[in-house]
């Protein structure tokens, strides 16, 4: 049987991204519902060992005492972001696609962690870069971020004279941090003894702050 805590470790960045923001301190508390979808590589099962994975989902129903903080949001992680660029050669526009960090982890069905960066884009446009750790055990998982200034993304398909990086600057929430627990439901239970867990729906909440 496939076991909640797996994917809850590996998606409790997601409800870091969730949450960053949505409490001006630790002691009033605050938070966002989070649902999504993240996908594995390789697929998790039953065997541990070393994984990569992406995630999107929406924030919805946040709550906080910061005047004008947005109630609702998306996040990623380990996407492409595309991009009309002018080249400095030509002059023309072209398009360039930005390869987003691309999260990692260690376990499988039982157990893992995982650590990575995800982008938190506010309804507002305002966005939040978060660093995450997360560890996970039988129905429990653990997760801790921090909203960092920034992160760089490579391009993918870059001609010479385009941009060949991207970089994401938090605008909302910089310097907080973020506790979290989430729950996950792979769509097939069965599959970390078969071909392994390779996408599975995420909800949960997770509270942020700047206080202790």
């Amino acid at each position: 049987m496939f076991r909640r805590s797996t994917l809850g470790t590996l998606f409790a960045f997601a409800l870091l991204l969730a949450i960053s923001g949505s409490s001006a301190t630790a002691a009033s508390g605050g938070g966002c519902q989070l649902q999504g979808t993240a996908s594995f590589s390789p697929g998790l099962s039953n065997t541990a060992g070393p994984f990569s994975y992406s995630f999107a989902g929406d924030l919805t129903s946040c709550q906080s005492n910061v005047a004008g903080a947005p109630t609702t949001g998306t996040v990623e992680a380990g996407k492409t972001v595309t991009r009309q660029v002018v080249n400095s050669i030509t002059g023309a526009t072209d398009t360039v696609t930005y390869q987003e960090p691309v999260p990692s982890g260690s376990g499988g069905c039982a157990s893992s962690t995982t650590s990575g960066t995800g982008i938190v884009t506010w309804a507002d446009g305002t966005q939040s870069v978060l660093d995450f750790a997360t560890t996970g055990a039988a129905a429990a998982v653990n997760l801790t971020g921090s909203v960092v200034p920034s992160v760089t993304l490579q391009a993918t398909n870059a001609q010479a004279g385009d941009p060949t990086t991207l970089t994401i600057t938090t605008t909302r929430y910089a310097g907080y941090s973020s506790q979290g627990v989430l729950a996950f439901q792979p769509p097939d239970p069965t599959a970390c003894s078969a071909g392994g867990v390779t996408t599975a729906g995420i909800s949960g909440f997770v509270g942020l702050g700047t206080g202790s």
